[in-house]
């Protein structure tokens, strides 16, 4: 009988993995001398695809000349022919932090004339996004850094710091939670 393999990852290694992308793209672009613009941002870039394990596919490249990036997770901006800059990548990680944390790729069939990601998180944004703290905390850092004008987006750092915050918090409501429970199954064994 072959075996099956979880192939889902839980909120806690998803936020472990946003803070890693955050730090590592934070490094880039305030740690290197020059920045370094990475330009692709997405899953399969960062070893993870659909199903937020296996990179094996990868998204459609967009073949025009001039713009940097794959179609779903390039900024609006190059699209017009401005220059490549690091609030590109601020884009891109909005946009793939939104992924990571509702399942959805940017390029769903779903995602047309003028819905995409980023506006169908921003029109559940908060009261349907299901009632976890960190999730709604996620969902807003993604809008933050996604939205349509770059002088609007998050800085990157501020995007680092942020993400850092909502795991720490996130473990600390899960060890809370965690402590409780097992509270509960001692006091129950006591009772027997």
């Amino acid at each position: 009988m072959p075996t099956v393999t979880n192939t889902t990852l839980s909120l806690t290694q998803r936020l472990d993995i946003a803070v890693d992308i955050v730090d590592a793209l934070d490094y880039l672009h305030n740690h290197c001398q020059p920045p370094i613009v990475h330009c692709d941002l997405k899953p399969s870039n960062i070893l993870l695809a659909e199903d937020m394990k296996n990179a094996s596919k990868s998204h459609q490249s967009s073949g025009t000349v001039g713009i940097k990036g794959s179609i779903g997770y390039v900024a609006p901006e190059y699209g017009e022919a401005c220059a490549v800059s690091t609030l590109g990548d601020v884009y891109s990680l909005g946009i793939l932090l939104l992924e990571m944390f509702t399942g959805r790729s940017p390029t769903d069939d779903v995602f047309r004339d003028s819905l995409d990601l980023h506006r169908f998180c921003e029109d559940a944004f908060p009261d349907r996004v299901l009632e976890i703290e960190c999730l709604i905390s996620v969902i807003g850092l993604g809008l933050s850094c996604s939205k349509h004008q770059p002088k609007e987006r998050k800085a990157v750092a501020d995007a680092a710091v942020e993400m850092h915050a909502i795991r720490d918090e996130a473990y600390l409501m899960f060890a809370g939670s965690l402590a409780i429970d097992m509270e509960g199954k001692g006091e129950a064994k006591t009772a027997q």
